[in-house]
């Protein structure tokens, strides 16, 4: 693969190593500026700090064909669960069917730290019932935030419950941290005190809950899975990187 190069300007690394795969992937090379986007993202997580702490994370749009798509960023590879090519669009993402369709992350929700941890989408399209995370997101009903990943409860639940506005599209994400819960949505950040508990030794689900009981008809263009992490700049980051794709693509 060749890049093409800004003047003055170098492709980072990790960057580089993505798209090869994603390349490699779809048997065809991406937009000049779908590589710049991809590029500017990674740089721009390295700079604000937060790219240590994605684990693992797949951007669900950009790429030529659906088996792109599913290439990690960061992490291990998604398993697919009944998704088909008709499913995926590069500018707004990968849509699920409310019913069949799902991924398993691979990504153990045990592996993270009790307190820091991070579950984060960007959603160009909510769930059919509007929302894409909602509800209660602790106590002793993990599930109403299945719409998004479902097992984001495993980690940030407590003696009691913290509610949250269900929210349609956009850049959605949670944070936990030893005494406190962040969630993300619209632009801004509800903070509020609450204990983590320990997660189950079960991989999350991403358009389902963990066993994928759960799922989701929303369309995401992008998840993320780690420790704790600056919401606000990660929905910065994201934001741009969704825009820049949908921008570069003819």
């Amino acid at each position: 693969m060749t890049l093409v190069w800004r003047p003055g300007f170098q492709f980072d690394a990790d960057a580089s190593t993505y798209i090869e795969a994603v390349e490699a992937a779809d048997t065809q090379a991406l937009e000049t500026g779908v590589r710049y986007a991809i590029n500017d993202f990674v740089i721009g997580c390295k700079n604000d700090g937060i790219w240590d702490a994605i684990k693992a994370s797949c951007i669900l749009a950009g790429a030529r064909t659906l088996s792109g798509a599913l290439v990690p960023l960061k992490g291990t590879a998604p398993t697919n669960n009944n998704f088909v090519s008709g499913d995926y669009n590069r500018e707004t993402g990968l849509v699920g069917d409310g019913s069949t369709k799902y991924l398993d992350s691979n990504r153990n929700a045990a592996a993270d730290p009790v307190g820091s941890f991070h579950l984060c989408a960007y959603a160009t399209t909510a769930n059919s019932s509007g929302s894409t995370l909602a509800g209660d997101v602790g106590g002793s009903n993990p599930g109403s935030s299945y719409l998004l990943f479902g097992t984001v409860h495993y980690r940030i639940r407590g003696s009691s419950n913290l509610t949250r506005a269900a929210v349609g599209t956009g850049f959605i994400g949670a944070v936990a941290n030893i005494s406190s819960i962040a969630h993300r949505a619209s632009g801004s950040t509800i903070t509020t005190s609450f204990a983590s508990s320990v997660a189950p030794n079960s991989t999350i689900g991403v358009f389902a809950n963990g066993s994928g009981a759960l799922k989701s008809s929303a369309r995401l263009a992008f998840y993320s899975i780690g420790e704790s992490l600056d919401l606000a700049a990660l929905d910065t980051r994201v934001s741009d990187l969704i825009t820049a794709i949908g921008a570069a693509i003819p």
